[in-house]
């Protein structure tokens, strides 16, 4: 899971011009490093792993440095801007494809009347409304839907995004995007488009939204892979099969009560892979997902959760997936916890090989991609630390 959280060790003032009014610049250089030892049973096939599980997908937040900023335009308006690198910690080694700011990394206008305009790599506007309000805000990866199908683990961005998003209205906010696929004559190759909306009022938070991205035309007669604005979920034995798909398009909604110490919250997805000529499997595959989840915050520092997750193809493959999931997190301080999350998976019926056949289905818990037997066991213990 990869939730943002930051602390501002930098704050700089600026006087404007002469002549003008005061203006005011902050820069904030912030991070998140989390790691944890992890133990996954049939990890490979019946083989298990012990590991340092660390990458830059993290487990409760992907970890990452970056910097941000602001400056105040006068009227209400600032010119923001936010460059955030993932890497994984113990070999230092770039992430998201080893680009310096896979993360994010844009620039743009925001108004405290109208709203902001940002530009570049960018969450999609599901991450930033829907994600918000599940449990992967909460406890990441462990309590993510089999194989990531509809990016509930924020498994990709989306490049060349220009990303709109509204003031709040008495608890009320929508957010729109699209993307640019850049291929000349062909508008709609490889372009990425969102809208989401919510509403958080009291103890209630509601949030839906539709994500759709296009894969590249085919340059021989078939595909070999999704190439487009958006990252895809290709990580693991479930949805890899699909990679050839024309384009992938995912419905959210989500929604949490908040009773004392208490939170529950449920959500649904419907993600799509649609193929055409050029794609390697033979009908559109499709993957419904329900989700729930309850948390107890036991102590002013020790969170507790449970959740489950139920996820069904259909259409070229017939598919199910059941996983219950546990998490606990201890706070040391305002910057450092220590966790410890566990899944467990089960898979029955077929998915697609990549190959235009079927193979029997693996369970793979989360995006962590290990591709396992019919069944997988996962244990973190953890320990993460933000700047």
């Amino acid at each position: 899971m990869k939730r943002t959280t930051s602390l501002s060790v930098i704050s700089l003032a600026m006087l404007g011009a002469a002549g003008a009014a005061h203006a005011q610049t902050s820069v904030t250089l912030y991070g998140t490093i989390d790691t944890s030892i992890t133990y996954v049973n049939r990890a490979q096939g019946s083989s298990n792993l012990w590991a340092l599980g660390n990458s830059s997908a993290g487990n409760l937040s992907g970890t990452r440095f970056g910097v941000k900023g602001s400056e105040d335009l006068g009227g209400g308006l600032a010119a923001i801007f936010q460059l955030e690198n993932g890497f994984n910690p113990s070999t230092g080694q770039l992430g998201q494809g080893s680009r310096l700011f896979g993360r994010q990394a844009y620039v743009g206008v925001t108004s405290t009347q109208f709203g902001a305009v940002t530009l570049g790599r960018q969450y999609d506007p599901l991450i930033d409304l829907v994600q918000g309000i599940t449990e992967d805000n909460y406890f990441g990866s462990a309590f993510a839907t089999a194989g990531d199908v509809d990016n509930y683990d924020n498994s990709f961005r989306v490049n060349n995004a220009v990303k709109y998003a509204s003031p709040v209205w008495s608890g009320f906010q929508f957010e729109t995007m699209y993307a640019f696929g850049g291929v000349a004559g062909s508008t709609g190759s490889e372009q990425s488009y969102a809208v989401a909306a919510a509403y958080n009022t009291g103890p209630l938070s509601l949030a839906a939204g539709y994500f759709y991205a296009a894969n590249s035309q085919a340059t021989a007669a078939d595909r070999d892979g999704f190439l487009s604005t958006s990252d895809g979920t290709f990580d693991g034995p479930i949805n890899a099969g699909y990679a050839t798909a024309h384009s992938l398009a995912i419905a959210r909604v989500a929604g949490q009560y908040v009773f004392g110490t208490f939170t529950f919250g449920a959500a649904y997805s419907n993600a799509q892979y649609r193929r055409d000529d050029a794609s390697v499997f033979g009908e559109n595959e499709k993957y419904n997902t329900g989700q729930g989840f309850l948390n107890w915050q036991a102590t002013p520092a020790m969170l507790l959760g449970v959740g489950y997750s139920y996820t069904k193809s259909t259409g070229d493959s017939s598919a199910t997936y059941h996983q219950v999931s546990i998490g606990a997190d201890y706070s040391l301080s305002k910057r450092t916890d220590v966790y410890m999350t566990a899944a467990y998976q089960h898979a029955t019926g077929d998915t697609g090989d990549g190959a235009g056949g079927l193979m029997p289905a693996q369970a793979s818990i989360g995006s962590y991609g290990y591709a396992g037997t019919a069944s997988q066991t996962m244990v973190n213990l953890g320990l993460r630390h933000k700047f």
